[in-house]
């Protein structure tokens, strides 16, 4: 089980327990569950309406989801949150980013904290 604490200057924190590695829940599915508003439309990865800050809260496992998926790469690109110097340097250091899409980040096995 992974714990995610959604994080909002607008609302108080809130943890709730993932099922990692379920390979179909997503941070905005879970968010959705928990009745945690994170801003969405499409659910598909291609609006950027979906953007979170995700940072590792256990410093073992600093991670913080798989790879970037292609929609991912090209929506956070065209909203200014990845330049194509980071998206080189993530490659070449085989660091995560910490802007995801919510719709597309799969919970692993990791505790985590998303900023919305």
């Amino acid at each position: 089980m992974a714990l995610v604490t959604f994080s909002s200057p607008e609302y108080r924190d809130k943890t709730v327990y993932a099922v990692a590695g379920s390979h179909t829940q997503t941070i905005l599915k879970l968010a959705l569950e928990n009745k945690i508003p994170i801003n969405f439309e499409c659910e598909d990865g291609e609006c950027g309406t979906c953007v979170v800050k995700v940072s590792s809260i256990d410093k073992k496992h600093e991670r913080m989801g798989g790879p970037l998926t292609e929609k991912e790469k090209t929506v956070l690109r065209e909203t200014g949150k990845l330049t194509a110097e980071d998206l080189e340097k993530m490659i070449v250091d085989d660091l995560p980013s910490e802007w995801r899409l919510a719709c597309q980040m799969i919970v692993r096995d990791e505790d985590i904290r998303v900023e919305y």
